[in-house]
């Protein structure tokens, strides 16, 4: 084993393996998968010097803690919390220097839920239809983290970025998604569309990767019947029989047999991926997207 490798100290809850997806493999079955925050692994990714594809860790909540087997320069984004190397306090937001053999401790998030840890030559596991991401729906890429694994990392091909702390934008305290009604808003009451988008949901704890689930009014079908499974993109909403909506994130089935409501606007998804259980949640309808 080289010495560009990772050792994983504390695994966390869920920690993964994600890039930028694997798109263009619906007709297989096969979703994108990737970041679910996605301007926070790309930024993450430019302060230490990597491109924009190359893999980082998603973590959930409780953090993850590494030990590089050579000196790296690691930066966490994301859903802020408390970074150490050794014990030692170090920036979150910016490039750390994390010496051989030393621990990076990336603790719970204080506010959010997903952080991205970015390290110089990114995480080099074997891609899958060429992608490095964990896949938690298909079983693709590599499996989550757990205690002892060892990942491989790249070699750092830039110099990282000389900032002290880059700004992001803190996880919601409210939950604004814009929709695009359609296409199978007709199969719900006019009543149920007007409630879809007037009224206040709230985050369910049931959510992950796959799909933001919502707690809330439920939504009266129209039609009752049966319909045949469709296709599904990154953002719609489906209507299951408990009627109350659910956003389709990264790791979402490529078809599905429930009615869409309508589909949220790519620019506001990474929020979705930081909206802790409880946050309240307003569908605004839109134009096209």
């Amino acid at each position: 084993m080289t010495d560009r490798a990772l050792a994983v100290v504390r695994a966390g809850v869920l920690t993964t393996v994600q890039d930028t997806g694997r798109p263009g493999h619906a007709h297989l079955g096969v979703p994108r998968s990737g970041a679910l925050d996605v301007p926070a692994a790309a930024l993450v990714n430019r302060l230490v010097g990597n491109p924009p594809e190359a893999a980082v860790l998603e973590t959930t909540l409780n953090g993850v803690a590494v030990r590089p087997r050579s000196t790296v320069t690691a930066a966490v984004g994301g859903a802020p919390g408390a970074v150490t190397v050794d014990g030692r306090p170090v920036a979150w937001g910016a490039p750390v220097r994390v010496p051989a053999g030393a621990v990076l401790d990336i603790g719970p998030a204080v506010t959010g839920v997903r952080s991205y840890v970015a390290v110089s030559g990114g995480i080099a596991v074997d891609p899958v239809l060429g992608s490095r991401s964990t896949d938690l729906l298909s079983g693709l890429g590599p499996a989550p983290l757990t205690d002892g694994m060892v990942l491989p990392l790249g070699h750092p091909t830039a110099l990282h970025a000389r900032v002290d702390t880059a700004p992001q934008p803190s996880p919601p305290t409210e939950l604004i998604l814009r929709v695009t009604l359609g296409p199978r808003d007709d199969w719900f009451t006019r009543a149920a569309v007007r409630t879809f988008t007037s009224r206040p949901y709230r985050v369910s704890p049931a959510s992950n990767r796959i799909g933001l689930r919502t707690e809330g009014p439920v939504l009266e079908r129209a039609v009752t019947g049966e319909l045949p499974s469709e296709g599904m993109v990154l953002g719609a909403i489906q209507v299951p029989p408990d009627g109350r909506p659910v956003v389709f994130l990264a790791d979402h089935p490529t078809t599905g047999g429930y009615p869409v409501i309508a589909v949220v606007r790519a620019q506001d998804l990474p929020a979705a991926a930081q909206a802790v259980p409880g946050t309240p949640v307003r569908f605004i309808a839109v134009g096209g997207q």
